[in-house]
């Protein structure tokens, strides 16, 4: 990493990663994988997969909490001044909802229109 590197914030624009319902485990898992992220990192498969259906930059991190047997997927994207979580939820299907996916359009609808306000 470039010791000029800024660390980019986390904008959390819903959800949260605690425990529970996370496991201690999961909890720490997400936060090392947003802490790479922050410093500039750009994850892939298998813990973070695009999500164009929802927009570009926007990605989804895969968290498996083998603690609980549970799957978590955290939705984010790369602005060039932050890393905005749009949303957190559990995966107990193969498709994302449509009512995430919904929900993560009018959320970055919403934050981009805040952002250019200010």
């Amino acid at each position: 990493m470039n010791s000029q590197y800024i660390s980019k914030p986390l904008v959390w624009f819903s959800g949260e990663v605690k425990t529970p319902p996370f496991s201690t485990g999961a909890r720490i898992e997400a936060g090392v994988l947003l802490r790479r992220l922050q410093e500039g990192e750009i994850l892939s498969l298998p813990v973070s997969r695009p999500m164009p259906s929802i927009s570009a930059h926007c990605h989804e991190l895969r968290i498996n909490d083998n603690e609980t047997d549970k799957q978590w997927r955290i939705i984010y994207r790369i602005d060039p001044d932050a890393i905005v979580i749009v949303d957190v939820f559990q995966k107990s299907t193969q498709k994302t909802p449509k009512r995430v996916i919904n929900n993560c359009h009018k959320r970055l609808r919403l934050y981009d229109e805040i952002s250019k306000e200010t």
